[in-house]
C-alpha cells in the first residue's frame, strides 16, 4: 500500500483514510527497534537528501536515522557551506540534487511554500520538514501516533495545544490531523499568540490555562518562538511564565492520566517546568522515538511503485 502522491507537503489535504494508513504503517517499523539489527532493505539503492535551511537537531537526525534503517543512502546538505551562499536559487539547488539522482529531498525552510516549489519542479519525492509558519507534517504525524499509542484512540480525545499558536507550524499540522481524526481540539495562550478566526477550524479557544487543562486528555506544549516574532507579543517572559507555564500545580487540576507532550526543543522554566517535563505524565522522549518510526513509514509509503500509476500531484 502507498499514499496516492509523490510528496508530503502538509496534512491539510490528507484525508482521514490517508492518516489511518500512516498510523497503521508505523507499528511494524517501530517493532524493528527491539531487534539486534534495526534495519530493513526497503529503500536499498535509493538516495535521500536532507536540505535544511534552518537549524535542526531532532528532525534532521530523525530523518537520517529513519532513512538509514530503511537501507537508503543519505546525504546531508549543509546550506551554509553550499552554493546557496553564492546566490543559487532553491529550484536550481533542487535540480542539481535531482541530476545527482536523489530519490527523496527532505527540506526545511524559513519560507512557507518552499517545499511546494520544489515539488512542482522536481520528479523526486519532496517531504516538508517544516516551512515557515505553514506546516510541519511529520511532527504532526508523530504527535498523532503518540496519542494513539498511549490512548488507543484519537476520536473523542480532548487535546489542548498551549503556547505560541500563531507562529507554530506544529500547531497547524496537529490541528489538521486531529480534527480529521475526530478529536476535540482546544488552544490556549495569550490573545496576541492566537490566530484570528482559528475557531473556524473547529478549535475552541482558552485564554485561561488553569481552566483549559481541566478537561484535557492530552496537553501538547509548544515552544515560545521568540526568533520568529517580529514584535513583542506579550509584555515579558516573566509574565508568560506566570500565566501559561505548565507547572506541577496546574497539572494537578488535570485528569490523573493526562498526557504531557512537547515537540522540542524545550525551554525549561518558560513554557514547561522541569517537574512536569520529567513527570510520569510526560511522553516527550517517546515522541522522539516515535518520530523515527513515523518517518520510516512516510518514506516507505511515498516509495515509487513499479506497477502503480500514481498521481504525481503534490499535497499542499
Amino acid at each position: 500500500m502507498s499514499l496516492n502522491c509523490k510528496d508530503l507537503l502538509g496534512l491539510e489535504h490528507l484525508d482521514k483514510k490517508d492518516l489511518q494508513l500512516i498510523l497503521e504503517s508505523v507499528k511494524p517499523f517501530k517493532s524493528l527497534f527491539t531487534r539486534s539489527v534495526k534495519k530493513t532493505p526497503t529503500l536499498i539503492g535509493k538516495t535521500v537528501v536532507t536540505l535544511f535551511y534552518e537549524p535542526s537537531t531532532r528532525t534532521r537526525t530523525s530523518f537520517e536515522i529513519a532513512a538509514k534503517r530503511l537501507s537508503a543512502d543519505v546525504v546531508n546538505i549543509s546550506v551554509g557551506a553550499s552554493s546557496v551562499v553564492k546566490g543559487e536559487s532553491l529550484i536550481d539547488t533542487g535540480k542539481t540534487l535531482e541530476a545527482m539522482k536523489a530519490d527523496y529531498v527532505i527540506i526545511r525552510h524559513s519560507l512557507s511554500g518552499a517545499p511546494e516549489i520544489l515539488a512542482r519542479n522536481l520528479n523526486a519525492s519532496i517531504i516538508n520538514a517544516g516551512d515557515g509558519f505553514h506546516e510541519h507534517p511529520t511532527q504532526g504525524l508523530l504527535d498523532l501516533y503518540t496519542m494513539y499509542e498511549k490512548k488507543k484512540k484519537i476520536e473523542g480525545l480532548n487535546v489542548l495545544l498551549v503556547g505560541d499558536i500563531l507562529h507554530s507550524r506544529v500547531a497547524k499540522s496537529n490541528i489538521w490531523a486531529l480534527t480529521k481524526m475526530g478529536a476535540n481540539v482546544a488552544v490556549a495562550g495569550p490573545p496576541t499568540l492566537i490566530p484570528p478566526k482559528i475557531e473556524s477550524l473547529g478549535v475552541k479557544v482558552y485564554y485561561d490555562l488553569d481552566e483549559a487543562v481541566k478537561r484535557a486528555d492530552v496537553v501538547n506544549i509548544l515552544r515560545i518562538q521568540l526568533e520568529r516574532q517580529q514584535e513583542n507579543l506579550f509584555p515579558s517572559v516573566r509574565e508568560y511564565v506566570e500565566l501559561y507555564q505548565l507547572t506541577k500545580e496546574r497539572l494537578g487540576n488535570a485528569k490523573p492520566n493526562v498526557l504531557v507532550m512537547h515537540p522540542g526543543p524545550m525551554n525549561r522554566g518558560i513554557e514547561i517546568s522541569s517537574a512536569v517535563a520529567d513527570s510520569s505524565n510526560a511522553v516527550i522522549n517517546e515522541q522522539v522515538t516515535n518520530g523515527i518510526a513515523v518517518r520510516m513509514a512516510v518514506l516507505y509509503l511515498l516509495k515509487p511503485s513499479k506497477t502503480a500509476n500514481k498521481k504525481q500531484a503534490a499535497l499542499n
